[in-house]
């Protein structure tokens, strides 16, 4: 049987949703870089990262990050 999400428990906001629409854009035009080297990104993984940092800072709703231990 399929499990049922749980009614109004989003993890991410629309605000989080948008900053990350806007790294994955970037990042296909070519115009997307990395913070301290400036390089240019190339890794959808990284790009979606870029995004969700960026909408931390901005106070958008996202989850913590991960702690490795």
């Amino acid at each position: 049987m399929p499990r049922k999400k749980a009614a109004g428990k989003k993890k991410y906001g629309a605000a989080a949703q948008k900053k990350v629409h806007r790294a994955m854009r970037e990042r296909k035009s070519g115009t997307l870089k990395s913070g301290r080297s400036g390089k240019k990104v190339k890794s959808r993984k990284q790009a979606i990262a870029i995004g969700l940092s960026e909408a931390r800072k901005a106070g958008a709703k996202v989850p913590q990050r991960k702690k490795s231990s």
